[in-house]
């Protein structure tokens, strides 16, 4: 009897399951030879459909490709078993924990769970989800699918002696010098074969529906070498600028030159320190195309706090490389894929296309954020974790590092620690305002000499372009008040930027300046898509240029990357970090005499419940006064590189229960869940105090649980398709009508420039005045075009139209 895996759409053509596991463990063998885990990722691919070789899942997806209007029941058939179930049976039969048990619960985890996410060896109930499965659970077809497995795939003796290759493996992973825990190395391994087994699972079926072999890889030694030389191009023709020798470009120049020369030193963790408005993108770019050149890297991905960073930093690159289809821009999931789809495997649907859609993070070069960084690793869904294996042997450059979230340090740590121990990356921590991650608990494993730039206080002090003038120590600021000083600065200097810590503050602040007849008012916000911004951007870098009057009033999406220079900058008081980044959009170029910064504490701004910005301006607000009764304090002004570290030295230490990422509802730290050994972990603890014996298990984690409750901002978002512009628009109504899976993935790229992520009362508030399209069953949502404005973005009342012009 043959046994299906899959049959085509198109033409009921038949994949068989020996084809599929086959065709899976060799992707997931080339995924896990990255890290020196080949067999490991391979057996996870031999074994992950072995539960398909049954005549009941032969009937079901016969019955539903020749009944697709009267379904098979679903839940009927259980096919992602019995692989984990084979491996427990025969490896984790000896009495003591060993090498084999931890083999087979790492791989039989990652195989039960391919459908869905990870399971918990032990979760807050003190019961074992993966027992469960792989132990209690009966599977009638069982004996069977192992019958079946053996005659058609491997032989028992040949598995067996693959699996050596595999423990052989795992010893060599759990005995490479590293600082991390047994845990630690456990919890990241078994993300890694999940990963590996998820986009191997999804390509190899992809490429059957297809009707196409398998790809061959980019071969990214060659695009970076043209690269390179496209970059070094455009470097040297700034030698033909009229004020190619002013100090600036000269500084700018020489911390270029250094980035290149640095590019050759070993595989590690680096900080990049280039004050802003140094040119730290370009010289970025260099470092990491000469390094992935001398390392054979095959990708450099980009890793930005905000959206606005990707849409500035990407056409920058894009211009220089020339290579449209070489450069991911990736700025929030389009799709909600957080289910398990195990009832519809092996029957295409439309939800099905949208989760086999090539979205692995395989192109040469990425612009992505931190929030998607951070859910590779640790949120629930296997969307996400398919693009780990990918950031293995890369050059990763985090922009704006001192962005990461605050709950997130301890998890962001040991992600980067792994990457670079385990991942043979290179990992770069870009920014004027380096953050104290080498200062916490769970610390960066930094090098010695880690720095890239040489005398940095020596660079910031020659690259002063601006000087702070501290108006919040003394006085606070009103709107109405606020008013008036921008009035007076935009008849003095022409050209102003607010950033203020809020959202209802800034759009006060705009609605009072809007009447103002020869001076142009634009407002910036998040709940504007990705392509709007850039095109208000654009508008204002034209005022700037003819040297017009302009206001931009904005939060602080403006304030990190976007290249833009004011004559004057007023911020409201926040982090030291924060006004040092608005300074950076302040004579950015150096193309006055110095400019000044005005920090102001504004008083309608409702600090509450933003804890953060709270604390980081109460604590710049010590340093001003420091500085303030003596100059000698803190290097003398609050943007050397002394005051930067006692900011974030008293940060990270106010905020120190906040950075293992504390889940209130459980009472713990994430952390916890995650990495905890026997002896600290509460679960375990309790568990066997209420069993009077050791849990049978090596892993002892809860992967789930942590994922479930893992969001990298407060609020669970769903992210929107705006109907923007022709483009908006013609996106959403292709999405809407029927495409092959190659089509969808060219649409979901290039709908990352019309997405705009919303909290759940803002999905409420649009369902219920009728805003919103479902496409894709729910999947994909997209604004109707009169709950989307020109002037503010989404209109959750859904009564804006599209009315014309910017002001």
């Amino acid at each position: 009897m043959d046994y299906f895996a899959h049959i085509r759409g198109k033409d009921k053509a038949i994949q068989s399951v020996e084809e599929h596991l086959l065709g899976v463990k060799k992707l997931a063998e080339s995924y896990g030879e990255k890290i020196g885990v080949k067999h490991i990722a391979g057996l996870a691919g031999l074994l992950h459909d072995m539960g398909k070789f049954t005549a009941e899942f032969r009937k079901y997806i016969l019955d539903a490709v020749n009944s697709p209007d009267n379904p098979p029941r679903r839940g009927s058939v259980d096919h992602s078993t019995a692989g984990g179930k084979l491996l427990f049976e025969l490896y984790h039969n000896e009495p003591n924990p060993s090498l084999k048990w931890i083999l087979a619960e790492v791989v039989g985890n990652v195989i039960i769970s391919h459908h869905s996410y990870l399971h918990d060896f032990l979760n807050p109930d003190l019961e074992s989800d993966y027992l469960k499965r792989v132990f209690e659970k009966e599977l009638k077809f069982y004996e069977e699918a192992k019958k079946n497995f053996f005659d058609a795939v491997v032989s028992e003796d040949e598995l067996r002696q693959y699996v050596q290759k595999a423990l052989t493996e795992l010893e060599s992973f759990m005995l490479k010098p590293s600082t991390e825990s047994q845990e630690s190395k456990l919890m990241f391994l078994t993300k890694f074969i999940f990963s590996a087994l998820i986009d191997a699972d999804r390509t190899n079926t992809r490429l059957f529906e297809e009707n196409k072999s398998i790809e061959p890889p980019v071969e990214s030694s060659k695009l970076f070498q043209d690269y390179y030389g496209k970059l070094m191009n455009k470097i040297n023709s700034f030698k033909e600028h009229k004020d190619a020798n002013s100090t600036i470009n000269l500084l700018r120049k020489q911390m270029s030159d250094r980035c290149d020369e640095f590019a050759m030193k070993t595989p590690s963790i680096y900080k990049l320190s280039i004050p802003t408005g140094g040119g730290k993108t370009l010289a970025s770019f260099r470092y990491a195309l000469k390094h992935a050149m001398e390392f054979g890297k095959k990708r450099i991905i980009y890793v930005v706090p905000f959206t606005t960073i990707i849409e500035q930093n990407a056409e920058e690159i894009r211009k220089i490389i020339q290579d449209d289809a070489s450069l991911l821009e990736h700025h929030s999931n389009v799709i909600n894929d957080t289910e398990d789809d195990e009832d519809i495997d092996g029957i295409l649907n439309k939800s099905q296309k949208l989760k086999l859609a090539k979205d692995n993070w395989d192109a040469p070069i990425i612009f992505t954020t931190m929030v998607q960084f951070l859910n590779v690793f640790y949120e629930r869904g296997s969307r996400n974790i398919r693009r780990m294996h990918n950031l293995s042997e890369s050059v990763i450059i985090f922009d704006e590092v001192q962005k990461v979230p605050v709950p997130c340090v301890s998890l962001f740590n040991y992600a980067v620690n792994f990457l670079k121990i385990y991942g043979q990356s290179t990992l770069i921590l870009c920014t004027a305002t380096q953050p104290t991650l080498d200062f916490v608990e769970h610390k960066l494993e930094l090098e010695a000499e880690s720095e890239i730039i040489n005398h940095l206080d020596q660079i910031i002090e020659s690259f002063t372009r601006v000087e702070i003038i501290d108006r919040a120590t003394d006085e606070t600021f009103t709107n109405e008040k606020l008013v008036q000083f921008v009035e007076e600065k935009i008849e003095e200097v022409g050209s102003v930027l607010v950033i203020l810590n809020t959202k209802s503050v800034v759009k006060r602040l705009y609605e009072l300046l809007r009447s103002s007849e020869d001076v142009s008012i634009y407002h910036l916000s998040t709940a504007m898509c990705a392509a709007h911004r850039n095109d208000i951007l654009g508008k204002v870098r034209e005022h700037l240029a003819r040297e017009e009057k302009v206001v931009c009033i904005s939060t602080q999406l403006i304030e990190a990357g976007v290249d833009v220079s004011f004559k004057c900058v007023i911020r409201s008081l926040a982090g030291l970090d924060s006004i040092a980044q608005a300074a950076g959009r302040c004579n950015r170029h150096g193309e006055w005499d110095i400019q000044y910064v005005y920090v102001i504490d504004h008083e309608e701004e409702n600090l509450k419940h933003l804890k953060e910005i709270r604390i980081g301006k109460e604590i710049s607000k010590k340093l001003l006064i420091d500085i303030k009764q003596d100059r000698n304090n803190h290097g003398g002004h609050v943007l050397s590189v002394d005051a930067m570290k006692q900011y974030f030295q008293r940060f990270y230490n106010q905020l120190k229960s906040n950075l293992n990422y504390p889940i209130s509802k459980l009472e713990r730290d994430m952390t916890e869940l995650l990495l905890a050994n026997r002896k600290d972990s509460s679960f375990y603890l309790a568990n066997k105090y209420e069993n009077g014996t050791a849990l049978p298990l090596f892993i002892i984690n809860s992967y789930r649980t942590a994922a479930d409750h893992f969001q990298v901002i407060d609020n669970y978002t769903t992210a929107v398709i705006a109907p923007y512009g022709e483009e908006g628009k013609d996106i959403i109504a292709k999405l809407n009508g029927s495409e092959t899976i190659e089509n969808l993935t060219k649409l979901l790229r290039s709908s990352q420039q019309y997405t705009i992520n919303l909290l759940p009362y803002e999905i409420q508030k649009l369902t219920q005045n009728n805003g919103l399209v479902s496409l894709f069953d729910g999947k994909v949502w997209a604004l109707k075009e009169s709950a989307y404005s020109d002037r503010f973005g989404v209109d959750i009342e859904n009564e804006s139209g599209f009315e014309g012009g910017f002001f």
